[in-house]
């Protein structure tokens, strides 16, 4: 069956690069991959890494979730999970308080729905935390104590 699902990938990747109008020695030089090997895998004779993906995915500016799901590497639902708190990251009209406190929510409704296999760790590459205990913002101000606001001195 997994053979299904290398197929599949095969088949979403050719799609995807043949749409960035890409040859496949572009896109194998772009990932840093061989250009046999990235036949191999186009044909669904091979099943990459998840590195090997992910090398992929950037070349193609798609997402790398979306091939770990085709891959069978990654479930959907986590998938969305993971698209849903890398979408709210990447807001540039939120400040990281607002980010930390929107996760913290989003996280809170998942858990009570059910679903409490939340990623460990840190939520992205800069290093802010995403889990219920995190602060507010990076260099730690504004923590959450639990307290209402204090109004602001003038």
């Amino acid at each position: 069956m997994a053979s299904l699902n290398v197929g599949n990938l095969g088949e979403y990747l050719r799609e995807q690069r043949r749409t960035a109008q890409l040859s496949l020695r572009q896109l194998a030089d772009a990932a840093g991959v061989s250009n046999p090997y990235l036949s191999q895998i186009e044909r669904g004779l091979r099943k990459p890494s998840a590195e090997v993906l992910q090398q992929v995915a950037k070349a193609l500016r798609i997402s790398a979730e979306t091939l770990y799901v085709r891959a069978g590497i990654l479930d959907e639902r986590e998938r969305e999970e993971l698209e849903t708190r890398a979408v709210i990251l990447a807001d540039p009209s939120i400040n990281e308080r607002q980010k930390s406190v929107l996760l913290q929510i989003y996280a809170s409704f998942r858990k009570e729905n059910g679903f409490e296999d939340e990623p460990a760790g840190p939520a992205d590459d800069e290093g802010r935390a995403s889990g219920a205990d995190a602060p507010f913002s990076a260099d730690g101000s504004a923590a959450d104590t639990g307290s209402k606001p204090s109004k602001p001195s003038h």
